[in-house]
């Protein structure tokens, strides 16, 4: 009899005597109730006996994929079935960081098409700062060892050469004072480069200087490799010691002047709880 009916046939025994006198006495088999998810257990087992995958098994029964690492944690795939699991989901994989980036670079390039739009008309003034700032912040300067620098710029962006170039014409300073020099790795395309920055600088190769190389080191594993790298150009200036000295003059104008103005403003604003 089941617990019930034994406290109905002695006239509602309470359950705390029932528990007492029926200690170590099991209930008959007829009484227990089965688990609810034992079918789904054994088809989940079956499935996975004939190489079905945790996601395989979900989709079809419905449960966790925690539920299921307990139910078929000791149940190894076939090798062959493993494998093939494996590699569709590295492709999976790829195919979501491919979208990913995709996405990213869509992103990226119409942030920098606003951006664009964003710069209002580059006169004089604009181009002799922006020139001013690349040369300090890329070009050669004068040190306490060496107090007689030429100006010498040198990069490996093609626009910013052009806009060095720019602004020294904007300074009066023609081609006629200016020579090239290639910097590139020795283990890289020198035709190439000299070819890709003839272009950029419109002047033919025969005028460059012999191309400086940088030893190639098998240890270190560089990034700027390929078709992409065309090395650097450096942009000398004859006899411009007297220009470097005045580009240093400008940059210190330049720096003194922003923060004259924002001293100024921040004396003058009555709060700066707007300041991001």
């Amino acid at each position: 009899m089941s617990r019930a009916q034994i406290a109905e046939a002695m006239g509602g025994v309470s359950n705390k005597m029932l528990t007492k006198w029926l200690k170590g006495i099991p209930p008959p088999e007829w009484t227990k109730r089965p688990r609810a998810k034992d079918h789904l257990r054994e088809r989940a087992v079956a499935m996975r006996l004939e190489g079905g995958s945790y996601q395989e098994i979900k989709e079809v029964i419905g449960v966790s994929k925690g539920t299921l690492s307990l139910w078929l944690g000791d149940l190894a795939l076939p090798e062959e079935r493993r494998l093939e699991i494996g590699e569709r989901r590295v492709v999976a994989n790829q195919r979501r960081a491919a979208a990913v980036r995709s996405q990213r670079i869509r992103r990226a390039e119409a942030i920098v098409r606003k951006s664009r739009s964003d710069v209002p008309a580059v006169d004089d003034a604009a181009l002799f700062v922006a020139g001013v700032v690349a040369y300090w912040a890329e070009g050669a300067k004068a040190k306490p060892w060496r107090s007689g620098a030429s100006v010498i710029f040198t990069n490996s962006d093609p626009d910013l050469i052009v806009l060095f170039l720019r602004w020294l014409q904007m300074l009066g300073i023609g081609l006629e004072r200016v020579t090239f020099r290639l910097c590139i790795h020795e283990s890289a395309d020198e035709v190439a480069a000299l070819d890709h920055w003839s272009k950029v600088v419109d002047a033919p190769v025969d005028v460059f200087l012999r191309t400086t190389f940088k030893r190639h080191n098998p240890k270190t594993v560089r990034k700027n490799v390929g078709e992409a790298y065309h090395g650097c150009l450096a942009v000398r200036v004859r006899r411009s010691t007297d220009l470097n000295r005045q580009i240093e003059g400008w940059w210190k104008g330049i720096v003194e002047g922003i923060a004259r103005d924002v001293s100024s403003a921040v004396s003058s604003s009555p709060s700066r709880s707007g300041i991001v």
